[in-house]
């Protein structure tokens, strides 16, 4: 794991120094060396930086950025599969002079060119440049789990593994983006391909894009897209069958996932995906694995005595801190720093705490995120079998609030179940229910007059894919997985300086996993029922079941308590008046509601805060 940056200008006003800024601002993500390309061209110049956290070949031969021929690459991530892909390029008859996965990646690239992408089985985002032909070519691995930010305003083109990197380079234009606050607000993230930033964008998973660096045109396609997998027809296969192979794959997944020159460890949840994985790693290991957890005070939010259990049983190496509700509160001023954009989701903090725990034995650590989009482990989806009475009541001839009046008493629930009723589909009842705000809450709130076709889910909407359970899954994992779950675990990961890796997240899991009948995934009421069928082979059931608890921070409390200050500060009208984004008055009223309890959705108060902060950060304190 590690992080990279730079530019193409055309401008020729960049120089080494600028680059070695970008390079420095990133220094968590690679603490153990630092390298750099710089090219003063006639009509362009280049500069590519990197950061390395050295896990597999700690030769310094294995730095990046790394040559071959007429190739340079910078790299993020780690290709699981490299030994085999060497062999087989070996095979050809090309000679290595390193034990790095890099290094395949570059003559997999020099023998296949952009097809060597469907040989690696890891999580990626690197940039080549072929001198040659002055062209540029960027891949982004499948699901998204590594990061790839690129900046264009028709001269300079900026990248990096951090958007962080771009403030760093004075030709950056740091304007806001208000469509994406407007989003922020509602989602408690900026969905991708979009920044906080205009002329910032994040490459989507499974897209190469390709820069000519004569024409500085772009060509942006797609090599891989979870809908094809779903859209196919489901596997006729016993249960018994389908849990054996999709034991196999899990397997195989963490076995991967365990290669590396340096120490590895398990995050261990007490939940039902990371003790799968822990038990599959314990179950063939002569060696204690590695576990680490985080305990909360809260009793509400606290798992960590279940870990402990778990970890018992499955005679694990176990570590847990107890951390004070001081020691999270305080972390909540590092997040728009390691975040780059404002970022929602609370949970960051003790994954935080977590990593850092971990970082003081091990420098890689498997994380067990994805289960609930690959295997139908949210509680929003016992609402699919709620689904079919919805679009049978949007056929009756009622007025909208009569019926609602039937079925709902809350006022806000009402108004989702109004809009629900409108457009009853699978995919707007996921966005219903991941939805902070109503429209025209956001209209009161934004003094910036928005179009309502920003949430438009029609690029979501695929008729292909049968059933609405595996239609609400494919959307989890192209919005709410990509844009919050693994940018969670990949800031908090690197913040201290930790490889954070996926087993659950291997491609070719999803790729079984989607044509696999829906009632091998949710089977009357039983969420995750396959993956819980297999854990109940390491664990008793009676140890495993219990409701689900999340990993999440008193917010309700601290926006009743410690935060007062903050929120006094950050929604004083002055300074809501100068940004001239909100509407004070609704800002106002939103605050008096939350705090006197009369609005329970405390969430929105949480995000405008966290957007507040960041924008402190980086548009008022960053120079």
């Amino acid at each position: 794991m590690c992080g990279f940056s730079g530019f193409i200008d055309y401008n020729n006003l960049s120089d080494i120094n600028q680059l070695n800024r970008m390079n420095d601002v990133i220094r968590h993500r690679g603490p153990d060396a630092a390298g750099d390309f710089f090219d003063n061209k006639d009509k362009y110049t280049i500069g590519f930086g990197h950061r390395r956290l050295s896990i597999i070949d700690l030769n310094e031969n294995a730095n990046q950025p790394m040559y071959f021929n007429d190739l340079v690459i910078v790299f993020n991530g780690e290709i699981y599969n490299h030994s085999e892909i060497k062999k087989e390029l070996s095979l050809k008859g090309r000679k290595f002079q390193t034990q790095s996965d890099t290094e395949v990646i570059l003559q997999a690239y020099d023998e296949w060119g952009e097809a060597c992408v469907h040989q690696f089985i890891g999580m990626f985002a690197f940039l080549i440049l072929n001198k040659e032909t002055q062209e540029v070519i960027i891949f982004r691995d499948r699901p998204g789990v590594k990061p790839f930010n690129y900046y264009w305003d028709g001269q300079l083109f900026l990248f990096g593994s951090e958007i962080k990197t771009f403030h760093k380079h004075p030709q950056f234009k740091k304007e806001i983006n208000l469509d994406a606050v407007v989003q922020f607000m509602q989602y408690g993230y900026v969905p991708s391909p979009k920044s906080i930033f205009k002329n910032v964008q994040k490459l989507e998973p499974g897209s190469i894009l390709k820069f000519d660096l004569k024409t500085k045109s772009f060509i942006n396609q797609k090599y891989w897209n979870i809908d094809s997998f779903y859209e196919k027809e489901k596997l006729s296969i016993e249960f018994v069958d389908a849990k054996a192979q999709t034991e196999a794959l899990i397997k195989s997944a963490c076995d991967y996932r365990m290669v590396s020159d340096v120490s590895v460890g398990v995050f261990l949840s007490g939940g039902y995906d990371s003790t799968l994985v822990t038990a599959l790693l314990q179950s063939n290991s002569t060696q204690k694995i590695k576990t680490f957890t985080i305990g909360v005070e809260d009793q509400h939010l606290n798992e960590a005595s279940f870990a402990k259990d778990i970890a018992k049983h499955l005679e694990t190496d176990h570590t847990e801190l107890y951390c004070s509700e001081k020691e999270m509160f305080e972390l909540i001023e590092k997040l728009p720093f390691h975040f780059d954009e404002p970022f929602g989701d609370s949970s960051a903090i003790p994954t935080m705490l977590v990593s850092k725990l971990a970082k003081k034995d091990v420098t890689v650590a498997l994380s067990a995120d994805g289960g609930d989009e690959v295997f139908a482990g949210y509680n929003r989806y016992d609402y699919i079998s709620k689904l079919k009475k919805i679009q049978t009541l949007s056929k009756i001839p009622l007025p909208y609030n009569t019926l609602t009046d039937l079925f709902i008493k809350n006022k806000v629930e009402a108004q989702r179940f109004k809009n629900l009723l409108k457009n009853p589909s699978s995919i707007n009842l996921a966005d219903i229910l991941n939805s902070g705000f109503q429209i025209n809450g956001l209209k009161k709130l934004f003094k910036y007059d928005f179009s309502k076709d920003i949430f438009s889910k029609n690029e979501y909407d695929n008729n292909k894919i049968d059933g609405d359970l595996s239609q609400m899954m494919a959307y989890d994992y192209k919005t709410y997985l990509l844009d919050d779950i693994l940018v969670k675990v990949d800031r908090s990961t690197m913040s201290a300086s930790l490889e954070g890796r996926e087993p659950l997240l291997d491609h070719r899991i999803i790729e079984y996993a989607a044509q696999l009948p829906d009632k091998y995934k949710y089977n009357k009421g039983k969420k995750k029922y396959i993956l819980k069928e297999i854990t109940h082979k390491y664990v008793p059931k009676e140890m495993m079941e219990r409701p689900k608890m999340g990993f999440g921070v008193p917010v309700f409390n601290w926006l009743h308590g410690p935060l007062r200050e903050k929120i006094e500060y950050y929604f004083d009208e002055e300074f809501i008046q100068k940004q001239s984004i909100f509407n004070f008055e609704e800002v106002d009223k939103m605050r008096y509601d939350i705090l006197n309890k009369i609005d329970k959705h405390y969430q929105k108060l949480w995000y405008l805060l966290m957007f507040q902060m960041w924008y402190e950060k980086w548009m008022i304190n960053e120079s």
